[in-house]
């Protein structure tokens, strides 16, 4: 299974879970015209492919290609999410959940508590 089915399996399976959604950012592994069209018109939403300037050399920063790195970081940072030690698939589901509530309770304790 490569990138782009595994990626229309997930759309899929997401279809009317978030009212709210309209856009998808997704890398290069997903770039193409066919990919782009599919995802709007089964899925309903605008895939935009976020690459970086083949012009310049060295290290890029990308656009909102942060965002999922430093969430990587946040899992990284909870013992169980560091490797793969969980066998089952709900077992690593809920342990991101878990680590998600976790992040979000520490940042409504900090508001909380200034003034």
């Amino acid at each position: 299974m490569g990138e782009r089915d595994g990626a229309a399996w997930l759309l899929l399976a997401i279809v009317g879970l978030f009212q709210r959604l309209q856009v998808v950012w997704a890398d290069g592994g997903y770039a193409g015209v066919d990919f782009v069209a599919w995802v709007l018109r089964h899925v309903g939403l605008r895939l935009e492919i976020i690459e970086r300037d083949p012009s310049m050399k060295g290290f890029q920063p990308l656009p909102r290609r942060w965002v999922v790195e430093r969430t990587f970081a946040w899992f990284g940072n909870a013992r169980r999410l560091s490797k793969d030690y969980e066998y089952h698939l709900q077992s690593s589901e809920a342990m991101i959940y878990a680590t998600m509530i976790r992040i979000m309770l520490r940042r409504l304790a900090t508001l909380e508590t200034t003034p």
